[in-house]
């Protein structure tokens, strides 16, 4: 069996393959006894580099490796009564994504081959959840998270790439954050390439479905900063994707007073008035705290914005900005009486027959507050 496999699977000691494979702190791979008969020995170096181990060493347990191996060297419970017979689709791809994804894990895996793998995971995992899951229940996501470090932007770029094809999954969210991705897509958001920087943003709202990740995102030092910045510095797609994110992460009710404490409101007015809706949805969350409709009230320019979006939106854009006006006019003397003089009035009353529900009760709610009877 140990000569049709993998030349990684086997020890470099005992040159069989590894039932209980252990990484060295050389960061080379052994199998346990073999190492540990070697350690027992009086042994302080590793066994492949010569150089020297503490008087302690540690051995850390791969688990990636180790369910690798077994997945190839399980057999079957029962003969394939014809082996001749075309390979099952499904078992062709499960073995294809191991090979790739040993050869990602593998510490002697050229920088070629590596990308190679990082595009053929991507690619199997863009539409197929069991891959996806394959790379988060064998530890694979150590090695991507190692190609997200890299300095080389096609490295970094593919693997930012598959990380969030596996953030897809629901049942990785939770594990991703507590494998520590956030704090890795921060930093390619802050200094990776512009394409990195928008899948990054991208990652974080795939991550922010589930409830516990908006608040840990929220919390995490520099997440919401970081996103702001992008507002203000990027261009194009990223800054869609970084308002998008945001919009994620503010649904969670802790959230929009940090964003506004960022400095949120006057860069979402600002984009919001050059026309990227999403901005205004952001604004219809932040509006919901004292300390955004405080902000907004102070912001110039923030009617017009709100206004323009009201008479030229799309239906989604058009029901986030009435229910920030109405916000804003029952929060403020002042708003109301620039509303109205803004025309917003005449406005909300043209849309008490529309057929969007949503428009229809936000436009006479923002009627009732101009009228003085909200």
């Amino acid at each position: 069996m140990a000569t049709h496999l993998p030349d990684d699977f086997k020890c470099p000691i005992s040159l069989e393959i590894m039932s209980d494979p252990v990484i060295l702190s050389s960061g080379h791979t052994f199998d346990r006894s073999s190492i540990q008969r070697w350690l027992d020995s009086g042994h302080r170096t590793c066994p492949i580099t010569k150089l020297p181990l503490p008087e302690h060493p540690c051995l850390i347990p791969n688990h990636a490796l180790r369910s690798l191996i077994s997945s190839f060297t399980i057999p079957k419970s029962q003969p394939d009564p014809n082996p001749f017979r075309d390979p099952d689709p499904d078992q062709s791809k499960k073995y294809q994504t191991q090979l790739l994804i040993h050869n990602l894990v593998s510490p002697s895996s050229t920088l070629e081959s590596k990308l190679h793998s990082l595009s053929q995971l991507t690619r199997l995992t863009k539409m197929d959840s069991a891959p996806r899951r394959q790379l988060a229940e064998c530890g694979a996501v150590s090695a991507v998270l190692n190609c997200v470090n890299s300095t080389e932007a096609e490295i970094q770029e593919k693997a930012m790439a598959l990380l969030l094809n596996i953030s897809l999954d629901d049942d990785n969210k939770v594990g991703l954050v507590a494998e520590g991705v956030i704090s890795r897509v921060i930093n390619v958001i802050r200094d990776g390439s512009s394409s990195s920087r928008a899948i990054g943003c991208t990652i974080l709202t795939s991550l922010a479905v589930v409830e516990v990740n908006k608040a840990t995102i929220g919390a995490y030092p520099n997440a919401i900063k970081t996103l702001i910045w992008v507002l203000y510095s990027g261009k194009g797609r990223e800054v869609r994707e970084a308002a998008t994110a945001l919009y994620a992460i503010c649904s969670f009710v802790d959230n929009r007073k940090r964003a506004v404490e960022c400095g949120a409101v006057p860069i979402l007015m600002k984009i919001g008035g050059m026309g990227l809706e999403r901005a205004v949805e952001v604004l219809s969350l932040l509006v919901k705290c004292k300390e955004g409709r405080e902000a907004m009230r102070k912001a110039n320019g923030c009617l017009e914005v709100l206004v323009k979006v009201v008479r030229n939106g799309s239906e989604r854009g058009v029901q986030c900005a009435l229910f920030t006006l109405n916000s804003l006019c029952c929060f403020a003397e002042e708003m109301r009486v620039e509303a109205e003089k803004e025309g917003v009035l005449e406005i909300c009353v043209g849309f008490l027959d529309e057929e969007n529900e949503k428009i229809r009760r936000h436009a006479s709610s923002l009627v009732q507050t101009l009228s003085g009877r909200g």
